[in-house]
């Protein structure tokens, strides 16, 4: 069974198994391949993410390997992630011997294809060592069919032994074309709109449709908004058309698309919300158009008509069939973007991240997961589509091992992780992988000594503070990231002097292997206004 499994992947070109080894897979490395390259983690969730670190930056299915229950348990944060995120991603676990389960022994999975569920789109465990190979092929079609996202597959460890024949080749086109009656339709009410405005989710960025997202605006002269909680850059953020990302509340969506007549959602949900308001869902007399290549995310749309296609598929179709209203239509004024505050003790975020712009050259793919900073980060750090990525999850953890992998998949050019020091510390841990591999990745840390972001939420829900005991569980203080790091290998510094960060961060951004740049941040509620 085993050569029958690996030739699943190569034909898959999988090249990197990402795992953290356990006794229910010894039988399967026992027969692994000298073609096959593995990524040793230190725990499965930073494994996991790895693996969708990759997948984001290749297109190809990523592949993690994780210990029976526990492992899977360690590692459904990065799962959920992936599922957020529709990443295509495989999740191998090894299961006991199947002559025991009846006797439910020490390391077995319980139910195993119900544990990641719903945070997957198939789970199995087969039903013989025989079906195995095939179950594989099947699991890597899945995770590559839009919506992508994970799958799992649980492999009792006797199997590896046992004898299958080859899986017969087959392939699938994925591409899902868009009905010519609704593209009509949606095409005559964008044509007639007097004000139009796009919102571009993830998915645009994820099936390689943001330049055809460009021309769709600028055919359209309509304002172009980014959907709330974009895990990727589905519309480069500097574009005059662009203006800005909608708020993941009610009120906030309905405010903010004001004076629209007609809105497409592209690749997004309608709409991601966070906190609860009450209100309508748009304006008065604002009608919602909706392309998606997500079953559920149209069936849960609250309003408009939502049509279900590839995402590219559609804009091209819309494309062949739309007028050039550009000429017709006065474009919206890009939004002025707020000025940073200075470079000079104490640093504020917002000078850290506008001289970082200045030194990131344009193509770098960038890894962020620093919530108290997300709107600095836009402000002051706009991104590109093809090389932004983050955790759609709500999780912390994710981004350093997802640029680990991200790195893993193009090391002839450095990577950037942008984190927050709360963040770091789930799964620093990554930092090791980095250094075994000398990977081109720089670490960039934001470090407030504390959770902000749940402190923001204080002035979010209108009331003044958590009580004491909470508020003060909430700091972070006394953490070494400089030690931490560099006792895993990789090359830091704090940069607490605004006259030297340029040098140190272009030291950082050049020096061979991984690095890391710890920088001392005032936090938001003690910045108070520019």
């Amino acid at each position: 069974m085993a050569e029958a499994v690996f030739g699943v992947l190569r034909d898959f070109e999988v090249t990197r198994v990402f795992g953290n080894p356990g006794s229910t897979e010894m039988h399967m490395y026992l027969h692994w391949p000298d073609d096959l390259q593995y990524i040793l983690a230190l725990q499965e969730g930073s494994a996991v993410a790895m693996a969708d670190g990759l997948a984001q930056r290749t297109g190809r299915a990523g592949v993690a390997i994780v210990h029976s229950a526990a492992g899977v348990g360690n590692a459904l944060g990065s799962v959920i992630a992936a599922w957020r995120n529709q990443s295509p991603l495989v999740l191998l676990a090894g299961q006991q011997t199947r002559a025991m389960l009846p006797t439910e022994p020490y390391l077995s999975a319980l139910e195993a294809d119900q544990f990641p569920r719903p945070y997957v789109k198939w789970a199995i465990q087969p039903a013989r060592a025989a079906d195995v190979p095939g179950a594989i092929a099947r699991a890597l079609l899945t995770a590559l069919t839009p919506p992508c996202g994970p799958v799992f597959v649980s492999i009792p460890e006797d199997d590896w032994a046992q004898p299958a024949v080859p899986v017969p080749p087959h392939t699938v086109v994925p591409t899902l074309g868009a009905d010519p009656s609704a593209i009509a339709r949606f095409a005559n009410v964008l044509a007639d709109a007097k004000n139009p405005a796009l919102v571009i989710g993830p998915a645009v960025d994820g099936d390689g449709a943001a330049a055809d997202a460009v021309v769709l605006a600028e055919h359209l002269g309509a304002a172009v908004y980014g959907a709330p909680w974009c895990s990727r850059a589905g519309f480069p953020e500097q574009h005059p058309l662009f203006q800005g990302f909608l708020t993941a509340t009610r009120e906030g969506v309905t405010k903010r698309l004001n004076g629209h007549d007609v809105v497409l959602v592209i690749g997004a949900q309608v709409f991601t919300y966070h906190v609860h308001t009450e209100g309508p869902f748009l304006p008065d007399g604002t009608r919602c158009l909706h392309l998606t290549d997500n079953p559920t995310h149209a069936f849960s749309a609250p309003v408009g008509e939502s049509l279900i296609c590839s995402v590219r598929a559609g804009i091209r179709a819309l494309l062949e069939q739309l007028p050039d209203r550009s000429a017709q239509r006065t474009p919206p004024t890009a939004p002025s973007r707020p000025r940073p505050a200075p470079l000079s003790a104490p640093l504020q975020a917002s000078a850290v991240l506008h001289l970082l712009r200045t030194l990131v050259p344009s193509a770098t793919p960038v890894f962020e997961e620093a919530p108290s900073y997300r709107e600095e980060i836009r402000s002051h750090f706009p991104m590109e589509p093809g090389r932004f990525h983050n955790a759609f999850s709500g999780g912390l953890g994710w981004a350093l091992p997802a640029a680990v992998g991200g790195a893993l998949a193009d090391p002839d050019r450095r990577t950037l992780c942008l984190i927050g020091d709360g963040s770091l510390m789930y799964s620093i841990q990554a930092l090791w992988t980095a250094t075994r591999h000398r990977l081109p990745l720089t670490v960039l840390v934001l470090n407030n000594t504390e959770y902000g972001a749940m402190k923001e939420f204080t002035t979010l829900y209108g009331i003044d503070a958590f009580p004491r005991p909470i508020q003060s569980a909430l700091d972070l203080p006394g953490l070494d990231l400089v030690a931490v790091a560099t006792g895993l290998g990789v090359t830091a510094t704090r940069a607490d002097d605004p006259q030297r960060l340029a040098d140190a961060l272009s030291t950082a951004l050049t020096a061979p292997g991984p690095t890391l740049v710890d920088i001392p941040v005032q936090a938001l509620q003690d910045t108070g206004p520019l």
